[in-house]
């Protein structure tokens, strides 16, 4: 993936790395927080490109760090566009899936799992739970992380 933005966020000391078979998505791991399942990550949204339907189970707070963020109905149909800068925090319950813009997408996440284990449901295409995306899921990234380093 690329960004064509002149005042992209520099990403040289980055490690980015596929979430599962996850299509339209990278991820770069930035921390933990065990005791309370708490985790930080980047995303990076591949222009014009729209990832799995999923619903939040923890509360999420969101920094759009580069390009524009846009979420999406489970119809497909466009909720919101989050310009970079943009803040938002959402409780859990949240359902849709989500993007970018013209150009590639950061974001820096913040989930805060409040003691739970669940962080995401994966939905299909009806909203019927395909899977589930769990704190040791995450944790399991943030170790090949830091062995990488």
């Amino acid at each position: 993936m690329s960004s064509s933005a002149p005042d992209a966020f520099d990403q040289s000391n980055t490690r980015w790395s596929a979430l599962g078979d996850f299509k339209h998505l990278e991820l770069a791991m930035l921390g933990i927080d065990r005791p309370n399942k708490i985790v930080d990550f980047l995303v990076k949204f591949q222009a014009n490109g729209i990832v799995f339907k999923h619903r939040h189970l923890a509360e999420t707070r969101i920094l759009v760090i580069q390009g524009e963020h846009r979420i999406y109905e489970l119809d497909g149909t466009l909720k919101e566009v989050r310009p970079t800068g943009s803040y938002t925090v959402s409780a859990p319950g949240g359902v849709h899936s989500e993007g970018a813009g013209e150009v590639d997408c950061i974001v820096a996440y913040n989930l805060r799992g409040n003691g739970s284990d669940e962080m995401f449901d994966v939905l299909d295409d009806t909203g019927a739970v395909v899977g589930k995306i769990g704190f040791e899921d995450f944790a399991a990234l943030d170790e090949l992380r830091q062995s990488a380093v």
